[in-house]
C-alpha cells in the first residue's frame, strides 16, 4: 500500500509545484515576488498585471487560477488513475479515496511550497478548488456561491476565500460526504485560512487591498 501511495504523493507535488503564476508574470518581464503581495498566486498576478497591462494582464491573472485549478483536479486524477489500475502500480495496491487525498494533499503542499520557486509558492485556493470539485462537486459549488456572493459584497478577495474555506468542510459534513473527504476539507479550510493569516491581519486592520469594480478607480 505503500508504494502507491508514494507515487500518488510524488505525482501530486510535481504536478502542484508548478509556478504558473510565476511564469506567466516572468512572460511579461515581472518578477511576481517583488510586486503587490509578492504572491504567485493567481489573485496577486491579476491584480498586478491588469494594474500594469490592463485587460491583457487581468486575462493573464485568470489563465494562472485555471492552470492553478487544473494542478489539482490533475493530482485527483492521476491518483484515482493509479487506484483504478489505468496506469500500472509496481506493487501493492490503496484505496482510491486514500489515492485521490494524498495526490490533492501533495498537489497543495508543492504548489504552496514549490521546489522551483525556492520554496515559495501561493495560498492554495485555486489548487484546492481544483482538486475539490472533482472529489466533492456539490459542496465545492456552494463553497465557490459563498466565495462569489462574499466577494462581490466586499471586494476582498481574502475574505471571500477565507469564508469559502468555512462553508466547504460545513456543507462536506452537512450532505453527509464520504468521512474520508470531509475530513480532508476540513484540513484545506484550516490550512487555507492559516495561509492568509497576514490578509486576516490586513482586514483588521484595515489595510486589506480590494479589487475595485469596473470603472472605478484602482487607487
Amino acid at each position: 500500500m505503500l508504494i502507491p501511495l508514494l507515487l500518488a504523493a510524488f505525482a501530486g507535488y510535481l504536478m502542484g509545484s508548478l509556478p504558473f503564476g510565476w511564469l506567466i508574470a516572468r512572460r511579461f518581464g515581472i518578477n511576481i515576488f517583488e510586486h503587490g503581495s509578492k504572491n504567485p498566486g493567481a489573485t496577486n498576478v491579476k491584480r498586478v498585471l491588469g494594474g500594469l497591462f490592463g485587460k491583457k494582464g487581468k486575462r493573464a491573472g485568470d489563465l494562472a487560477f485555471f492552470l492553478d485549478a487544473l494542478k489539482g483536479a490533475a493530482a485527483v486524477g492521476v491518483a484515482k488513475a493509479f487506484a483504478a489500475g489505468w496506469i500500472s502500480q509496481p506493487t501493492g495496491s490503496a484505496s482510491p479515496e486514500a489515492m485521490a487525498i494524498t495526490g490533492l494533499v501533495f498537489a497543495l503542499i508543492g504548489h504552496s511550497f514549490s521546489f522551483w520557486t525556492r520554496f515559495k509558492g501561493g495560498k492554495g485556493v485555486a489548487t484546492s478548488a481544483g482538486g475539490l470539485i472533482v472529489l466533492l462537486p456539490l459542496p465545492t459549488l456552494l463553497a465557490l456561491l459563498a466565495w462569489v456572493t462574499v466577494f462581490q459584497v466586499s471586494r476582498y478577495v481574502s475574505l471571500a476565500s477565507i469564508v469559502a474555506s468555512v462553508v466547504l468542510p460545513a456543507a462536506a459534513w452537512l450532505l453527509h460526504e464520504s468521512t474520508a473527504f470531509a475530513v480532508l476539507a476540513s484540513i484545506l479550510g484550516v490550512f487555507v485560512i492559516l495561509r492568509h493569516f497576514a490578509n486576516i491581519t490586513r482586514l483588521l486592520n484595515g489595510t486589506e487591498n480590494k479589487f475595485a469594480k469596473k470603472g472605478a478607480s484602482s487607487g
